[in-house]
């Protein structure tokens, strides 16, 4: 075992993920990620485009169904005309009640519109449409005042123009994100209002016509209605074509129209007179009012009929946007597939062109390697034989690119390195023959000097002077220990094989023999096995080194304990534990590997070479030894003999005595 010294840790290296990935990921990740935005930008286009062209045929089913609420809004105007009229005949006090059955027929027409209107829509129609319907449907009580009796047409007027205005707000054209893209929004909100705008100034011109108690507040309606179909005209002119523009212009130039012109012209000369000042003539105005009213009819028919045409042409518009950014959508995913496709022909080459290579080198590489480790294990292995330099291929060169530079440039770096081996080989030769000469001369030097010693002990009859030359014969056998391992280290195996099987105890005993401070270890046998005499040396070697380890660094006061029991599966386990000073974890795990895995002499820390010597031992004889902390402070070593080592039956008596003898070179005085 070695000192306790607490090993500083290598500093790792942070290394950033794509280090760590292959160069098939790296190379991928490089396509695949431009790719991958492309893939995404061209699904955005593609969904924008598919989007468009859903919202787009969405406005044009709106629009197509819009008809059916500009139809309800020409309705309603008629209806409320027919009210004014009802009311004025009222007021004119023609004789008698007037027939309401106009405007009866002109109520169902209205409410025959609004069953279209939801029937159209069905489940698509808006709250806000479907609240404007209830309140077409909530007129019910106006019209049956107006039917009863006189009603002002102040009174008539804000409630069909708010239920008019109700119905195109009600569709909320103008603040529909799904048409603000494409003006489909505005262009029918504006087109509706326009119509209505121009209805209203219609209605208003026709009821100040008549004279009744309310013909200015009409015409001045009428005036207001004109200047919002105006405003509206020119809205729709904003977003329409020219074409569509002059359409809607044409309401104000038809026969019909010069009419309502020329009756609105001659109400603008004196405004303070449209109001009739008697029954006679309220008669007189209506009668001449009635005699155009079927221009105001012809008007509405022809400006229902513009309408219709324009929001006929609208949902064709939108039909067209909706087929041209389906086609776009459609041209831009057969784009997309077909580059998709060419770029994945083209990825694929060239990754194939750069990863076969790289792939090829790889693999030669790894085969080199595969070569060079194991000429490094045979080198490194002490036991293994020395079959002459390592003999390395060279990598082929598939390309003339910077892949088959590198090629190029690792066989160089490999020639160097085989160069290199091949020096340190011979250097580590030549180093293992030196120690093992310098060990064997050593060994050779101490063998004699305790053949000479034990002489001079059997003549000697002087206690002092034999406790001094048991001393110096304890310092010799220590020597030879050192002078075993150093030729331990240098490769060089010596078996004793001029003695028989030996009690595992002996071995303990023999052990104690050859270290310094042998008098501090308490022996515990437990067992009485045999070991093979093959095994004999090196077993006593090993446990030298480790009590040599637990003496060095206990406590002056503190015993060495040595237990020696039975093992699992007919093994031997010896025990050796110190209370000194001990191991960190860390250190313990890696002196516990140490012993485990083969090492280089050349490479080993001078301050291990106990654990070098054990571990070379170890696994010579495939003896298990586990370093582990001592409970209170301290550690334990437990050497685990398999049963293959060991002699079946007990070897006691005098042929164990000469064993302990030739091994101790006579020193059980020592070991005592």
């Amino acid at each position: 075992m070695a000192t306790r010294e607490v090993g500083v840790p290598r500093p790792r290296r942070i290394r950033g993920f794509a280090d760590r990935w292959p160069f098939r990921r790296k190379l991928n990740l490089l396509v695949g990620v431009p790719l991958t935005v492309v893939v995404a930008l061209l699904a955005y286009l593609i969904a924008d485009q598919t989007a468009q062209s859903r919202n787009a045929a969405d406005a044009a089913r709106l629009v197509r169904e819009s008809v059916e609420v500009a139809t309800l809004v020409d309705r309603l105007a008629a209806e409320h005309q027919q009210a004014v009229l009802l009311s004025v005949r009222h007021e004119a006090a023609e004789g008698g009640a007037p027939s309401p059955a106009a405007y009866r027929t002109a109520q169902s027409m209205v409410n025959a519109q609004v069953e279209r209107v939801r029937d159209a829509f069905g489940d698509r129609l808006p709250e806000t449409e479907a609240q404007a319907l209830k309140t077409v449907e909530s007129l019910s009580s106006l019209r049956e005042t107006v039917q009863r009796g006189y009603l002002p047409a102040a009174n008539i007027d804000p409630a069909y123009t708010h239920a008019a205005q109700g119905l195109i707000d009600g569709l909320g054209l103008d603040r529909n994100p799904d048409l603000a893209t494409t003006f489909t929004g505005n262009l029918l909100d504006s087109l509706l209002r326009a119509g209505a705008a121009h209805s209203a100034f219609e209605t208003g011109v026709f009821s100040a016509s008549t004279g009744d108690s309310n013909a200015l507040i009409e015409f001045i309606g009428a005036i207001g209605a004109y200047d919002e179909y105006t405003h509206q005209a020119e809205r729709f002119a904003r977003f329409a074509t020219e074409a569509q523009a002059r359409t809607l212009d044409g309401i104000k130039y038809t026969q019909a129209q010069t009419t309502i012109s020329r009756q609105y012209a001659e109400l603008q000369i004196d405004p303070g007179a449209v109001q009739a000042g008697s029954p006679a003539e309220v008669r007189t105005s209506l009668a001449e009012a009635l005699d155009s009213y079927g221009a105001y009819r012809d008007q509405a028919k022809t400006r229902l009929s513009i309408t219709t045409s324009l929001i006929d042409e609208i949902a064709d518009q939108a039909d067209s946007a909706s087929e041209t950014a389906a086609l776009r959508a459609l041209l831009l995913l057969g784009l997309a597939l077909f580059g998709f496709a060419l770029w994945l022909v083209l990825a694929m080459l060239v990754r194939r062109s750069v990863v076969r290579p790289v792939q090829a080198l790889t693999g030669a590489a790894r085969q080199v390697a595969g070569v060079a480790k194991r000429e490094l294990a045979r080198v490194a292995d002490d036991d293994a034989e020395d079959d002459g330099p390592p003999r390395l291929h060279e990598l082929p060169v598939m390309a003339r690119d910077e892949i088959g530079e590198l090629a190029e440039a690792f066989n160089q770096v490999q020639t160097t390195a085989v160069a290199l081996l091949e020096r340190q080989v011979l250097s580590r030769r030549n180093t293992a023959e030196m120690f093992g000469n310098v060990g064997r001369r050593v060994s050779n030097l101490t063998t004699r000097q305790l053949s000479l010693i034990d002489a001079v002990e059997r003549g000697e009859t002087d206690p002092a002077l034999l406790e001094r030359l048991y001393s110096i014969d304890h310092i010799a056998v220590r020597l030879r220990r050192n002078a075993d391992s150093l030729m331990l280290l240098a490769g060089i195996h010596e078996a004793v094989l001029d003695t028989g099987p030996l009690a595992l105890t002996n071995v303990v005993r023999a052990s104690l023999g050859q270290i310094e401070g042998y008098q501090r270890v308490e022996l515990r046998a437990r067992t009485e096995v045999v070991v093979e005499p093959e095994v004999i040396g090196d077993l006593t070697l090993m446990v030298a080194e480790l009590l040599e380890n637990a003496v060095s660094f206990s406590p002056e006061g503190r015993p060495v304990e040595v237990t020696v029991a039975d093992g699992e599966h007919d093994s031997a386990v010896i025990v050796v534990t110190d209370h000194g000073l001990g191991m960190s974890p860390e250190r313990l795990d890696e002196e516990n590997a140490r012993l485990i895995r083969r090492e280089r002499l050349d490479l080993v820390p001078t301050k291990v070479l106990g654990l070098f010597v054990v571990g070379t031992l170890a696994r010579r004889w495939e003896i298990a030894v586990t370093l582990s902390r001592t409970p209170g402070g301290g550690l334990t070593a437990e050497v685990t003999v398999p049963s293959s080592l060991l002699v079946t039956g007990s070897t006691t008596g005098s042929m164990a005595t000469a064993a302990l003898a030739a091994i101790a070179g006579g020193t059980e005085a020592g070991a005592t």
